[in-house]
């Protein structure tokens, strides 16, 4: 969600940590400000809305130093304004926080008593006045840092600039991601790789409950009991965090159009030349035998885990596994019994959503093993995890998920696979042909690209709709509710998805000529139910988008209000292929609608709060 920098420099810092700061804009944010350290003294400029009014800012308000820390808030506490902004400052203490303070109002209360009197509605500030008021009773900042961190409760990130220390920053995280970058001479602090790619190659991630020390030529980080511990440094690729347009008007297209390249790789990290399955958990010491599972719970959020319950038919319908899927905030609540012989697998794009990382650690010791499917191997969930499945879809930047979801689907149909055939539901021969289907995936995915034109125009007149519905049976179910949900994240119409079979227990109700249908209706098995729904919208005057290939659209009649054909596929690979129209659609719906497609009100990338 927010996102932090830090830079102790060799000159001045300010342009830096704004270039960083725009490195994180796809997180999603709705005001920015730095604070940097000049003779001693902390500096402080902040703007509500895009980093432009921040540049602009420091344009007429310029800041000087070389040491500094910067932030881009999503707002939790507090509606967005620049007395909410980070940084927050505090007497001798500045500080840029991720995550959450729970306690902040009991501290808060405690604070006052000490004559702090609060200046925002933030949680965060109270960390600030917190740290100040123990460096004030003779603490060092090493040691108010530890003694703030003592008394909060909650999830966190944060970054401390101090007055009269131009050498020094102070980071610690718990349950929310934070790195330390190595330079010459130089040092930095970031929310994630991408942040600190233009400025470092070498990085460190630090663990939950880590305090690091960190000044122009060294990093000292202590664990939780406040025992020296040592963190491995990692080199990052350039390329792998680069986040340029290439061209395309925004980076949500760019990535729709990136899926046939990325899921190529993905498919050549999961499938053999010999038309094999390839996990990880062969090759560690963590394996695992598919053939033991007797049930799987998915768990996830939002796209995720609509990924999952795409992937809920695939464990059934052909490893005849039963399969629990869950949102990952109501799980974690819930407590569910896990049984033994659970494989729970947790899904998550970013690896650092708060809530499932919160599930699955709930399930450790419980399930018979844990594996996790995520964009960043580095990330939380994926340590966590005994195993992860790597997606390979590379940096993902607009807050809509797209190449992540189809790679993750991709990723799903092929552990889904794997345990049939380690159940003996498959044949060798059957497998082998599924895994050549799947090697046709991105030349599929081409071929559904190319139904842009039709795509657009069928956007261009859903624009004008206030509500849409979304329909799909059996594996055309959860596109649907992806369809829905990415119309409603970047155009803000009103979209709503239901099982077909469902329309005629009350949806029905809302159809009239005004509310167009998206019907997802490949010539499967269960084609001629979803046309009998069709044929019952249309006898209401709902306008149909059919998405179909040749012989369903010819099936479906001349009636249909547009109609987009897709190649044919086979019934398994149905759910990737379709997700193309579903994104090319809200995609070009939001143009026309003229919202920020990449970073729509109110949504952030990476969920790290509850």
């Amino acid at each position: 969600m927010c996102g932090i920098v830090g830079i102790l420099g060799k000159n001045e810092v300010a342009p830096k940590l704004v270039e960083a700061l725009r490195r994180l804009e796809y997180r999603g944010y709705d005001s920015a400000g730095i604070s940097t350290l000049h003779a001693g003294k902390l500096h402080r400029r902040r703007a509500v809305g895009k980093l432009n009014e921040l540049s602009d800012l420091l344009v007429h308000e310029p800041l000087i130093g070389k040491s500094g820390i910067g932030h881009t808030r999503w707002a939790t506490h507090g509606v967005p304004s620049v007395r909410n902004a980070h940084p927050h400052t505090t007497g001798q203490v500045s500080v840029v926080h991720n995550g959450i303070i729970e306690n902040f109002q009991e501290l808060r209360e405690k604070l006052a008593k000490d004559g702090y009197a609060a200046q925002t509605d933030t949680d965060t500030e109270v960390v600030a006045m917190w740290v100040d008021c123990a460096m004030k009773n003779g603490k060092t900042p090493l040691e108010a840092v530890r003694d703030a961190m003592r008394a909060v409760k909650g999830a966190y990130s944060l970054c401390f600039l101090f007055e009269g220390e131009e050498n020094l920053l102070i980071a610690t995280r718990l349950g929310s991601p934070l790195a330390i970058g190595y330079g010459d001479k130089e040092m930095f602090v970031g929310s994630d790789a991408i942040a600190l790619a233009p400025l470092s190659d070498r990085i460190t991630y630090l663990e939950d409950g880590d305090i690091a020390v960190v000044t122009r030529s060294s990093v000292t980080i202590q664990d939780n009991a406040g025992n020296p511990v040592t963190r491995a440094i990692q080199t990052i690729r350039v390329d792998a965090t680069r986040i340029e347009k290439d061209g395309f008007k925004h980076f949500m297209e760019k990535e729709i159009y990136e899926q046939p390249r990325v899921l190529s790789k993905t498919l050549d990290a999961y499938l053999s030349a010999d038309n094999k399955i390839i996990l990880p958990a062969a090759e560690t010491e963590n394996a695992f035998d598919l053939g033991t599972v007797e049930r799987v719970t998915m768990v996830a959020c939002g796209t995720a885990y609509l990924a999952c319950l795409t992937a809920k038919y695939w464990f059934e319908k052909l490893a005849r596994i039963p399969v629990e899927v869950d949102i990952a905030s109501e799980f974690r609540y819930r407590e569910p019994p896990i049984a033994k012989g659970t494989l729970a697998i947790f899904v998550s794009q970013s690896g650092e959503t708060a809530d499932t990382l919160a599930a699955l650690r709930y399930c450790k010791g419980k399930a018979a093993t844990i594996w996790s499917v995520t964009n960043v191997e580095e990330s939380s969930i994926a340590r966590d995890a005994d195993l992860n499945f790597p997606i390979y879809a590379g940096v993902e930047v607009g807050v809509a998920s797209t190449k992540a979801f189809t790679c993750q689907l991709t990723v799903l149909l092929s552990i889904a696979l794997a345990a049939a055939e380690a159940r003996s539901e498959l044949s060798r021969m059957l497998a082998a042909d599924y895994i050549g289907q799947m090697r046709k995936i991105p030349a599929l995915i081409n071929q559904a690209l190319d139904r842009r034109d039709s795509l657009q125009a069928a956007a261009n007149d859903v624009s004008r709709a206030s509500d849409i519905l979304f329909l799909g049976r059996g594996m055309m179910y959860p596109l649907a509710l992806e369809g829905a949900l990415k119309l409603k994240e970047i155009s803000y119409i009103h979209a709503e998805a239901y099982a077909a079979g469902e329309l005629k227990h009350g949806p029905i109700a809302l159809v009239d000529e005004h509310v167009p249908i998206i019907i997802m209706a490949p010539s499967s098995v269960l084609f001629d139910k979803t046309i009998s729904n069709m044929q019952e919208v249309m006898a209401r005057k709902g306008k149909v988008v059919m998405i179909s290939d040749a012989a369903g659209l010819n099936a479906g009649g001349k009636s249909v209000w547009h109609g987009i054909t897709l190649p044919e596929v086979s019934e398994v690979l149905s759910p990737i292929i379709y997700a193309i129209p579903a994104q090319l659609l809200a995609y070009f719906t939001a143009v026309a609608k003229g919202t920020d497609v990449d970073q729509p009100r109110n949504l952030a990338k990476s969920v790290t709060v509850e």
